[in-house]
């Protein structure tokens, strides 16, 4: 009986690549690409060919070379890549670095254009600014956020802009220093905000997109309970709130935000696991707020399931709707593809992407089935081919 259902799983298999490779280019719309942490399941950035409309993909394989691309952003323009570089140590010297690639978009290879320091340890999130002239980097270690100008080939500058973050929160294991761990840009391009886990803040920085960061706006600073450790931060469509998946305690923070100031003001705080679960051993990884704005999403390690919220338009506050595990271990990354009918949630202990399709009405998510084997996926990001050069 095993045999059978092996076979049977390898025959849809064969069906669903056989059935890609024969689509033309048009109608799988998207690149799908897997940032990854290296070792001997991974040497670097993969890429999928992606159909938005089945939720199914053709392998393309490693197409990138990369010591520990852990998080990765596509420049507007599709043409260019930017991945960091979780290290602590860069052409002999202490700390991490980012690099530029090139996008080949028929094969989805990237060309390594160039490499900056991050000035900081181990680079773990960054952001590019829609105008395409700025890239944003978060080190976790030390607590700090730094600007690079962006080329019009691509290629990246050295930093304009540098700021390392200073104090502590409850954890004395996790938090006696800052660990920057994302950065994120509001809707309208005017603000950025570092998610800091060491601090329990988010603090807050103007951005001109003329010039990048230009200097820390404390005053309009988010905070949530001690020991929480802010993680990602996500922005709703029409950019009146934000939502914060905090690592430590399992919880998602809703804020309101005024684009005129951009100040974060708290909403409330939801658990991200069913009442009574044992949180040892638990952590937060990612957010995503659905692009209809109905819904909220989160996800726990070692649960291994994503969370779902509906979100209240009007106040952003989130109602629990159901944790469903995923199948797989780890998911580190997940994101919501460009249809919004999709969910694909990167594995990165069971070394997988594993796809559900969203209720359009409830949020809830559905297996579809369809596995996608990576080495320690940790990233995903897509790239309409519409807009690949």
């Amino acid at each position: 009986m095993r045999f059978t259902r092996g076979m049977a799983s390898l025959t849809r298999s064969l069906m669903t690549a056989a059935a890609l490779a024969a689509l033309p280019l048009s109608a799988a719309r998207h690149l799908l690409f897997v940032g990854s942490y290296t070792g001997p399941k991974s040497e670097g950035i993969h890429a999928f060919r992606y159909d938005d409309a089945t939720g199914t993909a053709e392998p393309l394989g490693l197409v990138a070379k990369s010591t520990n691309p852990s998080f990765l952003a596509i420049h507007p323009n599709g043409r260019f890549l930017y991945a960091v570089n979780e290290t602590d140590q860069w052409q002999g010297k202490p700390g991490g670095y980012v690099t530029a690639f090139a996008i080949e978009p028929e094969s989805g290879r990237l060309q390594e254009l160039n490499q900056q320091s991050s000035m900081g340890g181990s680079p773990c999130h960054l952001s590019v600014d829609p105008t395409g002239r700025h890239l944003l980097v978060a080190n976790y270690g030390g607590g700090s956020v730094v600007s690079l100008p962006i080329q019009p080939d691509g290629r990246l500058r050295p930093h304009s802009f540098h700021s390392k973050h200073t104090g502590s929160s409850v954890d004395p294991a996790r938090q006696k220093e800052p660990h920057a761990h994302s950065v994120t840009l509001s809707p309208d391009n005017r603000f950025a905000y570092v998610a800091d886990l060491g601090t329990d803040r988010i603090h807050a920085y103007v951005f001109d997109p003329a010039k990048g960061i230009t200097a820390p706006k404390p005053r309009i600073d988010g905070r949530v309970a001690p020991g929480s450790g802010p993680r990602h931060f996500a922005f709703s469509p029409d950019g009146r709130h934000a939502y914060v998946i905090n690592e430590m305690l399992c919880t998602v923070t809703a804020f309101g935000h005024e684009p005129a100031t951009g100040r974060l003001s708290e909403v409330g705080t939801v658990p991200t696991v069913p009442a009574g679960t044992d949180r040892k051993g638990l952590s937060t990884a990612e957010v995503r707020v659905h692009p209809s704005g109905k819904f909220v999403y989160g996800s726990n390690r070692g649960h291994d399931s994503i969370a779902v919220f509906s979100r209240d338009p009007a106040t952003g506050a989130l109602k629990p709707v159901e944790v469903h595990k995923i199948g797989g271990q780890t998911p580190r990354n997940f994101t919501i593809d460009p249809s919004g009918d999709f969910l694909l949630a990167a594995g990165q202990g069971s070394h997988d992407i594993r796809v559900f399709r969203i209720d359009a009405a409830t949020g809830k998510l559905q297996a579809t089935g369809e596995r996608w084997k990576v080495g320690s996926p940790v990233c995903l990001r897509f790239l309409p081919l519409d807009k690949a050069p």
